[in-house]
């Protein structure tokens, strides 16, 4: 799912894929390896070799204010409002196919789809295994499965495409 988010005047295209203390992070196209600990409330991001302590702070007009290294950050996620005026949630690009990546590299344990398939919203695609861990990933919706890149056994790097829907 990419979300738009306003951070400090900017916006951003931002998708994070969680795995379990690690998240691959994708700002505006560029992917980042991110080390997440949640420590007395505060959250600590290591982000390569550079650490972060980052406080979520109360709503304010809308926005969070988010503080990094204790500077104040104003934050919004772009939503809409559908028919029925409830909020709808962040902003998510479906148009054209939906590709789904490798969070990080890894090896394929096992491949859950062929070309032509039917699948339904957060139904499994493949199994990758990263960080001596077992990851699904899923379909963000339904789709048909137009191409299988993913092969089992076979090494991924972070962002290869394993998965084609349209």
């Amino acid at each position: 799912m990419i979300l738009h988010v306003n951070a400090g005047g900017r916006r951003r295209a931002v998708e994070v894929v969680r795995i379990g203390d690690t998240c691959l992070v994708s700002i505006d196209g560029r992917d980042h390896e991110v080390d997440v600990k949640h420590i007395d409330g505060t959250l600590s991001l290591l982000i390569g070799t550079r650490s972060y302590e980052v406080l979520v702070g109360p709503s304010r007009d809308g926005a969070l204010v988010v503080h990094v290294d204790g500077v104040p950050v104003e934050v919004s996620i772009a939503s809409s409002l559908p028919s029925g005026g409830r909020p709808a949630g962040p902003v998510v690009e479906e148009s054209g196919p939906q590709q789904v990546k490798a969070p990080m590299p890894g090896k394929i344990v096992k491949v859950l789809v062929k070309a032509g398939d039917h699948v339904g919203p957060r139904q499994g695609l493949v199994v990758v295994e990263a960080m001596k861990m077992e990851n699904e990933l899923k379909a963000r919706s339904a789709g048909i499965v137009t191409e299988v890149r993913a092969v089992e056994g076979a090494s991924v790097e972070a962002g290869a495409i394993l998965v084609i829907l349209e």
